[in-house]
C-alpha cells in the first residue's frame, strides 16, 4: 500500500497539471471550432508542428530526470559529505546542460516557423485555405517555443526531486491566462480586436511568458533541492557530458524521431479528406484527457525506479516494475471506459462540425477504446519504468522499429492502399502501441534494463549496479 500511496502522490499532481494543459487544448478547440471545419483543421495542423517541439522538449526534460531522480537517490541516502557533494553537483550539471539544450532546440523551431510556415502547412494539407489560416497562426507563436520549452524542461526537473505542487499551481493560472486572453481575442472582447485564429496563438504566448516567469523565478530563487541559481548557467560541465550524452542524449533522440513519427501521422492523416482531420482534431485531445493519470504515473514510475536504484536497491526496483505493469493494465482499461462513455456527450460540444466529421469522430472514438489499453501499459513501462532505469539506448531502437517499421507503414496502406474505414486507419497507425507493450513486459523480466549511472566523478558512483 505504501507503494501506491507514494506513486500517487506523485502521479496525481502530474495528472492533475496534464489535465489543465489539455482543458486549455480542449477550450481552444472549441473556441476555435465555433469559426469553422477550417479554422479549426488549420490551428490542429499548425499545433501538430508545435507539439513536435513540445515532444522533443519532453524528451529532453525526461533524460535528464532519469540522472536527476537517480542523483536526487544518491543524495538521499548518501553516507559522505563526498557523495552528497558529487551528487549535488552533477544534479546542476545535468540541469544546466538540459537548458542550453532546450533553448538552442527552441531557436531552431522558431527559425523554420519565422521563414516557412507556409511550407510547413503544405506538408500537413494540399489545401490552401487551410494552410493560409495555419500561417496566421504560426506568425504568432514564433516566441512561444521559448517560453513553454523552458517551462515543460524545468517542470519535469523538479517533479523529479518530489516537487509537484508549486508547478500544479503555475498551471492553473496559467490555464485562466490562458482561458482570459483566447476569449477577448478571438472574439474581439472588451474592446479587443476580432483576431480569431490569430487570437488563438496569441493568447496561446501569453499564457506561456506567465507560466515560465513563475517557474523559472522558483528554480532559481525559491528551489532549495536542486539549488540552482542563474550564475550556474555558466559552470562547467565537461566531466558530466560523457554520462549526460550516454543516458539522456537516446530519450531525447527516441522521443524526438517518435515525434516526427507522430508528425508523420498527423500528415497521413492531413491528406485524408477534411472530415477526418477536424474529427482526429477532437479525438486526439479525448485521448489526452482520458490518459492523463496514466502520463502522471508513467512520469512518477521513472522517478520513483530512478530514487530507489539511486539508493541502491536492485531487488526492490525490479518488484516495483511488476507492480507498475500491472497498474498500467488497470489505467488502461479505466481510460477505455472512460472514452466509451463521455464519447458521444463529448462529440456533441463540436455543434459546428460537418456530420460527415462527426460519423469520423465517432468511428475514431471506437478505435481508442482498443488502443488506450495498450498504450496505457507500455507509456508506464517505456517511458516510466525503463526508462528510470537508464535502459534508453535499447528504449530508443524499439521506439523507431516498432513505429517506422510496424505502424507507419501499416497506416499508410490502410489509409491510401486499402482505403478502409477510420477505425482501421486509426488502428493500423497506433499498432506500435500493442506491440510494445508485449515487448515491454519481455523487457522486464529479464532484469537487463536496470544500468549503472555516474556522477562524472571519479571518486562516486551510482550504487545500483
Amino acid at each position: 500500500m505504501s507503494f501506491y500511496k507514494k506513486v500517487f502522490a506523485l502521479a496525481l499532481p502530474i495528472a492533475l497539471q496534464s489535465l489543465i494543459t489539455i482543458g486549455v487544448n480542449m477550450l481552444d478547440t472549441m473556441m476555435v471550432g465555433t469559426l469553422g471545419d477550417s479554422a479549426l483543421s488549420a490551428t490542429s495542423l499548425a499545433n501538430s508542428f508545435i507539439s513536435v517541439f513540445q515532444i522533443f522538449c519532453m524528451g529532453l526534460g525526461m533524460g535528464a530526470s532519469v540522472l536527476v531522480s537517480r542523483y536526487w537517490g544518491m543524495k538521499q541516502s548518501a553516507n559522505s559529505i563526498l557523495v552528497s557533494d558529487d551528487a549535488t553537483r552533477a544534479l546542476r550539471q545535468t540541469v544546466c546542460l538540459m537548458l542550453r539544450l532546450n533553448v538552442t532546440l527552441a531557436a531552431l523551431f522558431a527559425m523554420a516557423t519565422f521563414v516557412m510556415p507556409g511550407i510547413i502547412m503544405r506538408s500537413y494539407t494540399e489545401k490552401e485555405h487551410i494552410v493560409a489560416l495555419g500561417v496566421t497562426y504560426f506568425k504568432y507563436s514564433v516566441l512561444t517555443y521559448f517560453f513553454v520549452g523552458i517551462s515543460l524542461v524545468v517542470t519535469i526537473v523538479l517533479r523529479s526531486v518530489g516537487q509537484v505542487l508549486y508547478p500544479l499551481i503555475v498551471s492553473v493560472i496559467a490555464f485562466l491566462v490562458n482561458l482570459s486572453a483566447n476569449y477577448i481575442l478571438i472574439f474581439g472582447k472588451f474592446g479587443a480586436p476580432k483576431m480569431g485564429v490569430a487570437g488563438a496563438a496569441l493568447g496561446t504566448l501569453i499564457a506561456r511568458i506567465v507560466e515560465c516567469s513563475f517557474i523559472l523565478g522558483y528554480l532559481f530563487i525559491y528551489d532549495k533541492k536542486i539549488g540552482f541559481r542563474p550564475r550556474h548557467l555558466l559552470m562547467k560541465t565537461r566531466s558530466l557530458l560523457r554520462e549526460y550524452i550516454r543516458i539522456s542524449i537516446p530519450v531525447l533522440i527516441s522521443d524526438g524521431i517518435l515525434a516526427i513519427g507522430t508528425n508523420s501521422v498527423a500528415m497521413v492523416i492531413g491528406h485524408l479528406d477534411e472530415a477526418f482531420i477536424a474529427a482526429n482534431a477532437i479525438t486526439s485531445v479525448t485521448q489526452q484527457l482520458s490518459t492523463v493519470v496514466i502520463s502522471g504515473v508513467s512520469q512518477a514510475g521513472a522517478i520513483v525506479t530512478g530514487i530507489t536504484l539511486g539508493e541502491g536497491d536492485k531487488e526492490k526496483t525490479m518488484k516495483q516494475g511488476y507492480q507498475f505493469f500491472r497498474l498500467g493494465l488497470l489505467l488502461g482499461a479505466l481510460s477505455a471506459a472512460f472514452i466509451f462513455l463521455f464519447s458521444d456527450l463529448i462529440i456533441g460540444f463540436y455543434k459546428d462540425i460537418t456530420p460527415e466529421a462527426m460519423k469520423t469522430a465517432k468511428s475514431l472514438m471506437m478505435a481508442i477504446c482498443l488502443i488506450i489499453v495498450f498504450q496505457g501499459t507500455n507509456s508506464i513501462m517505456t517511458k516510466g519504468v525503463l526508462r528510470g532505469g537508464g535502459d534508453t539506448k535499447i528504449l530508443m531502437l524499439a521506439d523507431n522499429i516498432f513505429l517506422w517499421v510496424l505502424a507507419l507503414p501499416l497506416g499508410m496502406l490502410a489509409g491510401f492502399y486499402f482505403k478502409l474505414p477510420a477505425f482501421w486507419i486509426y488502428v493500423a497507425l497506433k499498432s506500435d502501441q500493442i506491440f510494445k507493450t508485449f515487448w515491454s513486459f519481455i523487457r522486464l523480466r529479464s532484469g537487463k534494463w536496470i544500468k549503472k549511472i555516474s556522477t562524472g566523478s571519479k571518486k562516486t558512483q551510482s550504487k545500483a549496479a
